[in-house]
This record gives structure tokens, C-alpha cells and sequence, in this order.
């Protein structure tokens, strides 16, 4: 344990973010005469020492350290709504966290320890965490919960989701190893470590997380925010104070949701975060495997679903190593199948699913003015295997925009005359709109019966499908934002602001906003009433739903209407629909 005096302290942390510091200012912080800042530098440790520059009075360091003082960090965790305390030498900054939560729970939430040298820093199962001083940001923080510890397995995963979602504030982008590791490829930038206590009916949680700032000199495979910071072509050098600022922001809002909703709402992004997802891994226990086989993602309760040959098995974290599997192809047991990269070209966005194993991977969306999301999860996920299948209806310019992103062939799908036993009655087929018919064919994923298949988007789309299987066309009109722009293009006065919906509006813009809904529902429920007398008394005629308006528009539709009618709101139709159209091809069964 390197042992420094207050005011070592006091110039290192002033130093720490890189930036010139006269000696005349520094000397007064350690208390002696500039020329004396010499001889006080060299009590420093070695790795430091050489990171000094001096010109003309200033002192810098070349590049910046995770160093901080007490009032400065008191006025970072003011900011972010949190209580903080700096050790710079303790045994484990959860050690402190957990002891206040033994005493004082309540004091414990939302309490943090930042600790510059910890002598017994430790990761998950016993792991030794090694450090130097300023490579590290380490820190750990109490959270309370009103929930019994085993319903908090998620919480690790969700932590490095909330980690992960503030390093891409910061334009840094990393991945997530199961269950919680912030990597890059296979180096590692950073660990999760969560321990907790029961106590007066609540569980606490000590969350310790610990982030490479600087690349370790003596710690092999790592990754640091510095180097990645300078690798994404930033001006300048990452600021320790910054990224702690930033990384108790999304912890903040991550943990509130998370103890609302638990991980649910975070499923899918921690499965598009994932570094090994689809991938072959192996898992082991005390350096013996105990499970090979391909990752197909987690569960709400962060538990991991592995493909084996002998079928799927679930893994919690528990003692368990997860661990790329790199042996030859030939020695694998079970070969992948085949992957699809599915594309929905709509007007005014893209969006993409990723297939594995039948089922959706990830799913994307981007606005045609910057498609790089696809081309970079392209350049991360694509192989030999992945076939590109997509509907289109954005026109031949933007269809070249997304073959930009992909270096492999796009089988752009139409409309057809049949397919999975839908029967298509519009009179030319060529000129019905691609995603009105995947809609139709995607929609038998969530309803058998006659229905309404509605798509709300840059146009809204109402079409009628039997439930013996006849697509028999319907209508097509102006969406939300293009009937608003008609009205304060074309009319006199009407150029409002947003309105609300209301069942008798007595303002302009409230009027305006409750006309688009009327008709758009209004709409929906003609085509219901015409399918229904065509499908006769008594059988059911479903309402799917998709696009950005869907559930506003049915939380619009009267509740008499939704009493007596089945409506669902399906997200990525279109995907649905090409999905259930490759599942066909490749003799697999629809999934409904």
C-alpha cells in the first residue's frame, strides 16, 4: 500500500485531469516554496513520477489520472443526488459501504465510496481486483430495495447496462460479457461486483464497480477509457470527474426503473450489448467446463439460456466462467444454423431484426440520414451465414443507402400473389405496397381469426384479411404528421401547435389533433364493420396494430369497441412477416 501525506493528495488531484497548474498554485497546496516541489515530487510513486511535465512554471501530466479531492466530489454527488465519501486508502470501498449498512440502512442508499487504493479490492468469486494508483475509477454505492435478495439476480446485468448506456454518452463504445464485465472485443474495461444485506424488512445492495481509466501496465487483456477515448478520435483526454458524473446519472435513473419494473424493460438492450450472443461459448466451473454451446440470450431475471447438444440449458452466474469457445469448427458439436439480417424499408426509417435459431436476436432502427448503427452492428455480428432479407416501399435511393451499410446482397421481397396460405386480391400485386402485405402475413402471429391489420406510420395502412386466409385489400390515407401539415400548409390559420384528444374540443389545436384521431379510428372501425358482415354473425374479427401511432390510436378506439373486439398492438409487423415467410422456406412451423 503506497502511503502519501494530505498534501501529496491535495497536488495529485489537482494534476489529475492533465491540464497546465503553475507551481506557485501547487506549491501552496503542499504547503512549502516552488523550488521545494521538486524533491516533494520524487516521494511520489514511480508510475507517477514519470508522468510529469514541466514549461515555462507549468506542471501537467501527460495523460490524466482517476484522482479526486473530498470537496470536489462532494459537489459531484450534490449534482447527481447522491452522498460521497473519498477514502484514498481503505481494504474494499464495499467493505465501507457495507458496514454503513449494517448501522444505518437508510444512510447506506445512495451513498458514495470513491477509493483510490483499496488492499483488498476483490471481483466476482474471490477474484483479486489489481490496480495502481489513478488507473482505476473504483466506487461503490448502497442501494435499498423493498424486495427479497433472491429477487435481485438481475441486478448485476442491469448495473452493466446502466454503466454501458454512460460510457456511450460519453462516445465510447463497449460490450457486455455475461453477467456483468465491461469489455472491448475480449480485453476487459471494467467489473460489476454486487453484495448484499437484509435488514428491517429491505434488502440493500452494495454495487461495487470498478473501470479502467488508464490502460494497467500489469494486467493483461484490459482496455481503458483513455485509450478508448483517444481511439474515437476525441480532442483532448477523458476526465475522471466527467465519467463519474455521468456513470452515477444512469445508475440513477437505471436502479429507479429497475426497482419499479425489474429487468424486463432492459432484456433488449443487454442482449444487443452482449458480446457473445449467438455465439459458441464455453462455461466453467473452478477451470473445468461444465457447459458448451451457443448463446441465445437472457431471461427477465438475468438468467442465461445456453444451446447445447443436448438441448437448452439455463445458466445463473453463481460460480460459473464464461468463455469464448475457440476451437476449430470441426470440433464443435453442433453446427450453427443459419442467421438472417431482416429489413423494413419504410418512408421515413429503417428497421432491422437479426434471426437466430427462429427467433429475434436484436432489433434496430435508424433515420435514412445516418444508417452507421446498421453498418456497425453489420461489422460486429455479420459472418459467412447471414442472409439479408427486407421489404421495401422507401424507393430505390435509400434502398442503395442501406446497401451502402452491408457488404452482402439484399434479397428485397414484393408483394406476391400467395404465400403460407394467404391469398393476395389486390387486382395487380406489383403495385401493392410490400409492407402491406408483410403486415398481412405478419399479423398471423398474433391473431388466426378475420382481422383489421392497421399500420400507422408516415401513411396509415387499414387492411382487411380473412380468417380463411383472402387478402382483400383496404385503404390507405395521410398519417398524423402529413394531415398536420396539410392543414397548416394548405389552410388559413390553422398552423398550430399540438393538441390533445378530447371528446369535444373547444380549442383550435385540440380540434386539429382530435380530428386526425377520429378519422384514423374512424377508419379502423368501417373496415372492422365491413369484415365483420362479410365473416357473418358470431365469429370473431381481430384488430393488429403496428407503427409509431399504434397505441396511441388504440387507446383511442371507443371503449365499447375494445370491450367487444380483440385488439393487439404488434411491434415490427413487417419483420414478423418476413420472418414467418423464412421460417416457411426453411420447413420450419409458424410461430402464433
Amino acid at each position: 500500500m503506497t502511503v502519501l501525506k494530505p498534501s501529496h493528495w491535495r497536488v495529485l488531484a489537482e494534476l489529475a485531469d492533465g491540464l497546465p497548474q503553475h507551481v506557485s498554485q501547487l506549491a501552496r497546496m503542499a504547503d512549502m516554496r516552488p523550488h521545494q516541489l521538486n524533491g516533494f515530487w520524487q516521494q511520489m510513486p514511480a508510475h507517477i513520477r514519470g508522468l510529469l511535465r514541466q514549461h515555462d512554471g507549468y506542471w501537467r501530466l501527460v495523460r490524466p489520472l482517476a484522482v479526486f479531492d473530498a470537496e470536489s466530489l462532494c459537489e459531484l454527488g450534490e449534482r447527481s443526488g447522491f452522498q460521497t465519501a473519498l477514502k484514498h486508502e481503505c481494504a474494499s470501498s464495499n467493505d465501507e459501504i457495507l458496514e454503513l449498512a449494517r448501522i444505518a440502512p437508510n444512510k447506506a442508499h445512495k451513498t458514495v465510496c470513491v477509493a483510490h487504493l483499496q488492499s483488498k479490492g476483490r471481483g466476482r468469486q474471490g477474484r483479486k481486483w489489481s490496480h495502481r494508483l489513478g488507473e482505476c475509477l473504483m466506487f461503490s454505492f448502497g442501494w435499498v430495495f423493498d424486495r427479497p435478495q433472491y429477487e435481485l439476480g438481475s441486478l448485476s446485468p442491469v448495473a452493466a447496462v446502466a454503466c454501458r448506456r454512460a460510457l456511450l454518452r460519453l462516445g465510447l463504445e463497449t460490450q457486455i460479457k455475461w453477467p456483468n464485465d465491461l469489455v472491448v472485443g475480449r480485453d476487459k474495461l471494467g467489473g460489476i461486483l454486487i453484495e448484499t444485506v437484509r435488514t428491517g424488512g429491505k434488502t440493500v445492495a452494495i454495487i461495487g464497480i470498478g473501470i479502467n481509466f488508464v490502460l494497467p501496465k500489469e494486467v493483461e487483456n484490459a482496455a481503458s477509457v483513455q485509450s478508448l477515448f483517444q481511439t474515437a478520435s476525441r480532442r483532448g483526454n477523458a476526465d475522471a470527474a466527467v465519467l463519474l458524473e455521468t456513470l452515477l446519472a444512469e445508475l440513477d435513473a437505471v436502479l429507479l426503473q429497475y426497482a419499479r419494473d425489474g429487468f424486463a424493460p432492459f432484456v433488449a438492450e443487454y442482449q444487443a450489448a452482449n458480446r457473445d450472443h449467438g455465439k459458441a461459448v464455453l462455461l466453467l466451473r473452478d477451470g473445468e467446463t461444465v457447459f458448451e454451446g451457443t448463446v441465445k440470450g437472457v431471461d427477465g431475471q438475468g438468467v442465461l439460456h445456453l444451446e447445447t447438444a443436448e438441448g437448452e440449458q439455463t445458466v445463473v452466474s453463481g460460480e460459473i466462467s464464461l468463455r469464448p469457445d475457440d476451437r476449430p469448427v470441426s470440433v464443435l458439436r453442433k453446427r450453427e444454423p443459419e442467421r438472417f439480417l431482416l429489413l423494413d424499408g419504410g418512408n421515413s426509417r429503417l428497421k432491422w431484426a437479426w434471426v437466430e435459431n427462429g427467433a429475434f436476436a436484436t432489433v434496430g432502427s435508424a433515420p435514412y440520414r445516418d444508417l452507421s448503427p446498421l453498418g456497425a452492428e453489420w461489422a460486429e455480428k455479420a459472418d459467412e451465414r447471414v442472409r439479408i432479407v427486407g421489404c421495401a416501399v422507401c424507393g430505390e435511393l435509400k434502398k442503395a443507402q442501406v446497401q451502402e451499410q452491408l457488404a452482402s446482397t439484399i434479397e428485397w421481397l414484393p408483394s406476391a400473389h400467395q404465400a403460407l396460405g394467404i391469398r393476395n386480391h389486390y387486382r395487380r400485386p406489383e403495385e401493392h405496397g410490400a409492407d402491406r402485405w408483410f403486415n398481412a402475413l405478419g399479423s398471423r402471429r398474433f391473431s388466426r381469426n378475420a382481422c383489421v391489420v392497421v399500420s400507422c406510420g408516415t401513411a396509415v395502412t387499414v387492411d382487411a384479411l380473412t380468417g380463411d386466409g383472402h387478402y382483400l385489400g383496404g385503404t390507405i390515407m395521410p398519417g398524423f404528421h402529413l394531415m398536420k401539415e396539410s392543414l397548416a400548409v394548405r389552410t388559413a390559420n390553422l398552423n398550430r401547435p399540438a393538441g390533445k384528444r378530447y371528446p369535444f374540443p373547444t380549442t383550435t389545436s385540440n380540434a386539429i389533433a382530435s380530428g386526425m384521431m377520429d378519422a384514423v379510428c374512424g377508419s379502423i372501425m368501417m373496415m372492422h364493420g365491413r369484415l365483420k358482415e362479410k365473416t357473418g354473425a358470431g365469429k370473431p374479427v381481430d384488430v393488429v396494430m403496428t407503427g409509431g401511432g399504434a397505441a396511441k390510436v388504440a387507446e383511442a378506439l371507443p371503449p365499447a369497441f375494445l370491450a367487444e373486439n380483440t385488439v393487439r398492438v404488434a411491434d415490427n409487423l413487417v419483420i414478423h412477416g418476413l420472418l414467418n415467410l423464412i421460417a416457411a422456406e426453411g420447413g420450419e412451423s409458424e410461430h402464433t
